[in-house]
């Protein structure tokens, strides 16, 4: 394990020599928060958009879960995240993404509600929902972690939060967006790499067989059907869709990764964007995926394993101790990237549109960076807390504390933000239709069908641990609830102004992107 841990305390290293060479790249808001005026090139840009995509939970969560699961059938989540999530997203969105929040004059989601719907409200509301439903998200990425390191390393889990947390509010803290997206193209790099090794390592194990019969007489590697005693409460066909569907279009709407958009150069940039960040998806979706989909052929490690610990358990296993270091620096630079990305998502919404949008709006530049680095800082302690106390009290659903907080911001955005930048109908009223119906929605089912699987005699703990587990699925029923209801209101209520028209859609600007 010595050359593991050397590559692990090399990693470390260049990270902390990341933020001490762009200390001096963050020294006012649109430094820290866009990497400047001039924006990223397109390779920055789509690692920065995929690492942020793929962290610790799908390689520790879901495709260990999903991938024992459905078998080979998982591996069209991670192809449906290239087709869906990498390259319509950047077809539709980074153009329009980019143009609107230039005539706007937004650094954050929700400061492009306010300018887009005229309301100071809906800001403050957007902004409270986002750092409150990415918590979660960041925390699961941090449990994530811990499954490997303590499995594969036997390092204790608080150890590698901690130190996690130390490393990633470093260089977030000196650098801002450019040392994440400067950090995230050398993470990108080794992620692209430790995936390709971890699946040749597989693919080379003598318990995985290439006698092509294998892949139509076994259920667990059928890309198209697949068995399982795990039907969960909606069955395994609606769970895959789900999934799908969830993974794919929930970063249509989701700050962190919207955030890419705003900070692009130029159409060439978006154009590289595009092709790189699809080419990027698909190689570490599909690997990760399938490698999950192969702990079927290991049963004598998998069984009675809980899903969140399948892929550690087989990497411990299965990789080489030469190799394990590499792998392991894989799963840590996809959820660095991650976690930084997150942080600054939660922090700038609180900075930029509470601190300053509500709280004193005459703050000066400079009180409003510090502001946000401070507040990066203490998104990253609640957490990593959080994530603390998911270890003591033994909680260990990874997958489900990403798809309710996906589940959730998506299914509030989606319709007022891909509509909104698309279509000039959509109305401040609708806006507030899907925030506070997604919200409502999310709650109602997540009760529904925790009492509808325990029956009504469960107590309240007992229902909402398994409406938890049915996250996905709500998160896929808030988000096409949320499109929906967007058109209907719009169509239903007064048109935005002229104004508003104007200053969104065709206020002419320097550089626009046709």
């Amino acid at each position: 394990m010595v050359p593991a841990y050397i590559i692990l305390a090399l990693y470390a290293v260049s990270m902390v020599a990341i933020a001490i060479y762009t200390k001096n790249r963050s020294k006012s808001v649109d430094d820290f928060l866009l990497a400047g005026k001039n924006g990223l090139n397109g390779w920055m840009s789509a690692f920065a958009y995929g690492t942020t995509y793929f962290s610790a939970v799908i390689f520790i969560g879901y495709a260990g879960k999903f991938g024992a699961q459905f078998g080979l059938a998982s591996v069209w989540i991670g192809i449906a995240n290239a087709i869906l999530g990498s390259l319509i997203a950047w077809m539709v969105l980074a153009r329009r993404t980019k143009n609107m929040t230039v005539r706007l004059g937004a650094k954050t989601m929700p400061e492009f509600f306010e300018k887009r719907y005229g309301s100071k409200n809906l800001k403050l509301i957007s902004a409270i929902v986002i750092f409150i439903f990415l918590i979660p998200y960041s925390a699961s990425v941090y449990n994530g972690l811990s499954s490997l390191f303590g499995i594969v390393f036997g390092i204790p889990g608080w150890v590698i939060m901690i130190a996690l947390a130390i490393l990633t509010a470093i260089y977030l803290f000196f650098g801002g967006y450019f040392a994440t997206a400067l950090s995230d193209f050398i993470q990108g790099i080794i992620m692209l790499i430790g995936v390709v090794l971890m699946v040749f390592c597989f693919l080379n194990h003598e318990n995985v067989s290439w006698n092509l019969s294998n892949l139509t007489s076994n259920p667990n590697l059928n890309w198209f059907t697949f068995e399982s005693t795990n039907t969960g409460l909606y069955g395994n066909t609606m769970s895959l869709l789900s999934l799908i569907f969830l993974t794919s279009f929930g970063v249509w709407a989701l700050p962190q990764t919207i955030h890419k958009y705003y900070a692009i150069r130029d159409k060439k940039a978006i154009q590289q964007g595009t092709i790189v960040s699809t080419l990027f998806a698909l190689i570490i979706g599909f690997g990760a995926y399938f490698v999950g989909s192969l702990s079927g052929l290991f049963p004598e490690l998998v069984q009675g394993v809980a899903g969140d610990n399948i892929i550690p358990v087989m990497l411990k296993s299965v990789i080489p101790a030469g190799l394990i270091g590499i792998i392991a620096v894989l799963i840590l630079s996809a959820s660095m990237s991650t976690l930084a990305s997150v942080s600054l998502a939660s922090a700038s919404v609180v900075a930029v549109d509470i601190y300053k949008g509500k709280i004193k709006p005459d703050a000066s530049d400079k009180r409003v960076n510090i502001t946000m680095k401070v507040l990066c800082l203490v998104f990253v302690l609640i957490s990593v807390v959080l994530a603390l106390l998911n270890e003591i009290f033994g909680v260990t659903a990874i997958a489900y504390m990403m798809g309710i907080s996906w589940g959730t911001l998506a299914g509030c955005f989606i319709g007022p933000y891909v509509l909104g930048v698309i279509w000039k109908r959509v109305t401040k009223e609708a806006t507030w239709a899907s925030i506070i119906s997604s919200l409502v929605l999310t709650v109602v089912l997540i009760l529904f069908f925790g009492y509808h699987k325990n029956g009504f005699n469960c107590t309240f703990a007992q229902a909402l641990g398994t409406g938890v587990g049915v996250s996905p699925m709500i998160g896929v029923i808030c988000m096409i609830f949320s499109v929906i209801i967007t058109v209907v209101v719009s169509l239903l209520t007064k048109e935005p102004s002229k104004e508003i028209i104007y200053e969104a859609f065709e206020k002419p600007i320097e550089n626009e992107i046709k």
